[in-house]
């Protein structure tokens, strides 16, 4: 797997690689002439998030991951006769226990759903009514957004948590566990963007537990205060991380998420549950 090209996240490709080229599974890349002959069914929406990751990932982890494990599942669909069109990513998620943190962007709740309304309204127009939300930012909470919006317009949305859909064994020796900028996604930007990643400077990801008796046990929740239950900004242990490991798990999830892609536009009106 070649490593990430960093000036493609906000601008979605490198003006530089003049030799690629256009996909038509690559809206950024794509043109309209291409589209008419190509006519995509089924659209991919990377949704992350711009926020630190530790002391040793960009801000930019959320969208990055995003971008890239949806354009490589599209890749792998396309290549087995499905019409996806991956479009831009949204960079920016709900992080408002983060707006402590230097440069953390978040956006509330009402602006993601006018976001993703317009978004569905557009592709509607243009008969494109199945969309997969690929969600990499565990702040981002899009189930009531999606159900309401199913109401509203005769498309099937089909949220991906790109983090729950193949299960990372971090190495044992790890000595805190979590879930954000630990082993699992340093490992991913290491295969992704090996150049962005400063691992000699992360901390150890450790969480300080509530002080409240109770909200720690399952089935409790409640918002981490993050700079103060993430002294370093990071949830989990990054030390362990390896290319490798994020190698073989990037290809474990655009698998996986390729088959969605492949069943979506293969489907017919009138199977559960794309009425």
């Amino acid at each position: 797997m070649k490593g990430f090209a960093p000036v493609a996240i906000l601008g979605q490709m490198n003006p530089t690689n003049s030799t690629a080229s256009p996909r038509p599974y690559v809206l950024w890349e794509a043109n309209f002439k291409q589209l008419q002959d190509y006519k995509p069914n089924v659209a991919v929406l990377p949704w992350g998030a711009t926020e630190a990751h530790n002391y040793h990932l960009p801000h930019a982890t959320d969208v990055i991951e995003a971008t890239e494990i949806a354009t490589r599942a599209a890749k792998l669909a396309f290549e087995r006769d499905a019409k996806p069109i991956v479009l831009p990513a949204v960079p920016f998620g709900n992080d408002e226990q983060q707006l402590d943190q230097i440069s953390t962007i978040s956006i509330t709740t009402r602006t993601a759903a006018a976001i993703l309304r317009d978004v569905v309204r557009s592709l509607s127009r243009q008969g494109i009514d199945r969309l997969i939300l690929l969600n990499a930012h565990g702040g981002n909470e899009f189930k009531p957004l999606i159900r309401d919006l199913q109401g509203e317009f005769k498309t099937l949305v089909v949220l991906v948590n790109f983090y729950q859909i193949a299960k990372y064994e971090p190495d044992p020796r790890a000595a805190h566990p979590g879930d954000h900028a630990d082993e699992m996604e340093t490992s991913l930007m290491l295969n992704l963007a090996p150049n962005l990643v400063q691992l000699d400077q992360a901390g150890d990801g450790r969480r300080v537990p509530f002080a409240i008796e109770g909200l720690n046990q399952p089935g409790v929740w409640t918002p981490r205060p993050w700079s103060q239950s993430h002294p370093d900004s990071g949830s989990g242990d990054p030390k362990f991380a390896t290319a490798k490991k994020g190698r073989q798990h990037f290809e474990k999830i655009t698998e996986s998420i390729a088959q969605v892609i492949v069943n979506l536009s293969k489907a017919e009106k009138g199977q559960i549950p794309y009425l």
